[in-house]
């Protein structure tokens, strides 16, 4: 069985990337035909709230580095608001970039909403603008030749919702693995519409696209995962990541409980042989909040999201996650960046 944490070296504090004026999330890295370190990640200004502020104001940027662990330099705006009337016209959250031959692409979440002002006061979870940005989130992408593009979007959806199923409010969190001859699995996060119009609880599920150009199809009626047991509003696992090792596919993701992996909002592992039917490994910790730093500190992070693991020559080379200074979630953060583990 695969013990990532067994893999970790300690952390740079310098390392990742961070911006002042900004939260920073979602981190995905690739290495450049330029021969360096290539992130996208997703930023918002500190004017607006980290939660749900991202929802209205998210924009995916590029940094780059010389070494995977960073620290990485804001480049370029890569995908910004482009108006109301394109799906993803008003934000774009949630990058995954990935590459097949000549051709890199980078997959996302964009919404889109009709209000032409959002004010930081009226960015609150019970605020009707946050569910119709929340119900218009759907998944896309962008492809390009060059690193450096320019990237050329989706004009619709390559996964939307499906009415009366799992995933009728919303779908975001992409998972993509690339196979070899260019199909596409995807992981994904989905919430339903419940029957007094609210969002439902979120679900893992899984699509499939013969190649990167084509939309993706619906493999299963039914969520990943049941837990129906589970008491909790949010669901069970979120942010997931998979990739394929051999015959087998692995997944990690967030614990939002902690009844799985041990510890809350730290790393389950999961593992497949055909994305769709997944043993839940119970005990197994793929990683934690509690983050051993390379000046020899430790420290339990507010948060540790949406995991990406950058492989270089077949094997794991770099860990990197979505934190914040907060001590229990976003929630009382002042500060969120995307911090790197070398392995």
């Amino acid at each position: 069985m695969i013990n990532l944490m067994e893999h970790m070296l300690p952390a740079p504090p310098d390392g990742g990337f961070r911006m002042d004026g900004f939260w920073i999330w979602c981190g995905s890295v690739i290495r450049g035909e330029d021969g360096k370190y290539h992130m996208f990640a997703s930023r918002w200004p500190k004017s607006y709230t980290m939660h749900p502020g991202w929802i209205f104001k998210s924009e995916i940027v590029r940094a780059v580095s010389e070494k995977p662990e960073g620290p990485y330099t804001y480049v370029e705006t890569v995908l910004p608001q482009r108006g109301s009337q394109y799906w993803d016209g008003r934000a774009t959250h949630n990058p995954f970039i990935s590459k097949y031959k000549d051709t890199y692409i980078l997959y996302y979440v964009g919404t889109t909403f009709p209000f032409s002002h959002i004010s930081p006061d009226s960015t609150n979870i019970e605020d009707e603008k946050y569910i119709v940005a929340q119900s218009n989130k759907r998944i896309g992408k962008a492809t390009s030749k060059s690193i450096f593009g320019p990237w050329k979007r989706s004009e619709k959806p390559v996964l939307d919702v499906r009415a009366d199923h799992f995933d009728s409010f919303l779908v975001s969190n992409p998972a993509p693995y690339i196979n070899k001859d260019g199909s596409v699995n995807l992981v994904y996060k989905a919430r339903a519409y419940e029957k007094d119009g609210s969002m439902g609880r979120m679900v893992l599920a899984a699509a499939y696209a013969d190649s990167y150009d084509e939309l993706f199809s619906i493999r299963t009626d039914k969520p990943l995962f049941d837990f129906q047991n589970d008491t909790s509003e949010h669901g069970a696992i979120e942010d997931p990541f998979i990739w394929k090792q051999d015959t087998v596919f692995y997944m990690i993701a967030k614990d939002m409980t902690g009844l799985i992996c041990g510890e809350r909002y730290a790393g389950i592992l999961a593992v497949s042989n055909d994305v769709l039917d997944w043993s839940l490994q119970k005990g197994v910790k793929s990683y934690s909040r509690k983050i051993i730093w390379s000046d020899g500190t430790v420290k339990e992070m507010g948060s540790f999201e949406r995991p990406f693991i950058l492989f270089e020559r077949g094997a794991p080379s770099c860990l990197f996650a979505a934190v914040s200074d907060g001590h229990d979630g976003f929630a009382n953060a002042l500060n969120t960046w995307n911090m790197a583990i070398p392995m």
